[in-house]
């Protein structure tokens, strides 16, 4: 486990819109872009191995892309190499961060000077959501999963902890880029559950004017 002790002033950053990674959770990436794969290389040879991923944000005005004032530190748990000489990689969530400022210089991908403070409980041990109705939830999300026309293992999901269950799902389930950053920013883990369960209660009733869900 790492100590704030542990967590650099700095970062390199990977602006992906969707893409969520939170504390002591897992995401799978494939990675293939040159800049990226020299990201990857560079960061294998830190002690951390740590990429920040973050939302890009779309500042008008703005020349190129601006990113989110907040992202997730992952680190490198597993990579393999094809033999077209693409990454398939798993980043664990360590820890959220703050944006302080973006920096220049010569490598080809994006660096950030972060901060880390505020973010301490991620460093710590799996989160615990005592008003956790899983019943009620698992309801609600075989119905969203019907809607969808999804499938998933249920029995799994039923055996999966709160904190991997909520975070597992706020990772994979597709929200709008400004939802998943909503699900990031979430102080505990029980205002995560509680914004997750309003985005799927939204898309069950149709979203912004459209058809309900059935």
């Amino acid at each position: 486990m790492f100590k704030a002790a542990d967590l650099p002033d700095t970062l390199p950053v990977f602006p992906l819109g969707g893409a969520l990674v939170l504390p002591r959770s897992r995401l799978p990436l494939h990675i293939f872009e040159p800049r990226y794969l020299t990201m990857l290389d560079d960061a294998l040879k830190t002690p951390g191995r740590l990429i920040g991923m973050i939302q890009p944000n779309e500042v008008p005005g703005r020349e190129g892309t601006g990113l989110q004032m907040i992202g997730c530190a992952g680190r490198i748990t597993q990579f393999s190499e094809t033999e077209d000489h693409r990454y398939l990689v798993t980043l664990t969530g360590v820890s959220r961060f703050r944006v302080v400022q973006e920096l220049e210089g010569f490598q080809p991908y994006r660096r950030c000077e972060v901060n880390w403070d505020g973010f301490a409980r991620d460093l710590g041990p799996v989160e615990k959501d005592s008003a956790f109705n899983r019943s009620a939830f698992m309801d609600l999300l075989s119905r969203y999963f019907s809607a969808l026309d999804l499938s998933t293992d249920w029995e799994t999901l039923k055996d999966t902890g709160d904190e991997l269950l909520i975070n597992s799902l706020s990772m994979l389930l597709d929200f709008a880029q400004e939802d998943k950053q909503a699900l990031l920013e979430a102080p505990s883990l029980a205002t995560r559950r509680e914004t997750l369960i309003t985005l799927i209660e939204f898309a069950l009733r149709g979203g912004a004017g459209e058809d309900v869900l059935q």
